[in-house]
């Protein structure tokens, strides 16, 4: 499969939204207080597993605008 310009600014896009909500969530869970450490263990797990996918989409979405831009500009 052939990935597009605009398949890589969606792919884009869902890594942004991923670490801009991670991010907020993440102030909210410095926040709470008074959980066990069940909970904090939990979503920090969580916290970090989404932000890894974050970086694996941002990164695909790179390489994939980078080829879609290349292939443009390429004669065929």
């Amino acid at each position: 499969m052939k990935l597009e310009r605009k398949h890589a600014l969606v792919l884009l896009a869902i890594a942004a939204w991923n670490v801009i909500t991670y991010l907020r969530f993440i102030k909210a869970l410095i926040d709470t207080e008074g959980r066990p450490t069940g909970y904090y263990v939990a979503h920090t797990i969580l916290v970090i597993v989404n932000l890894l996918i974050a970086v694996m989409l941002g990164t695909w979405g790179v390489r994939a605008y980078k080829a879609a831009k290349a292939s443009q500009s390429s004669p065929v």
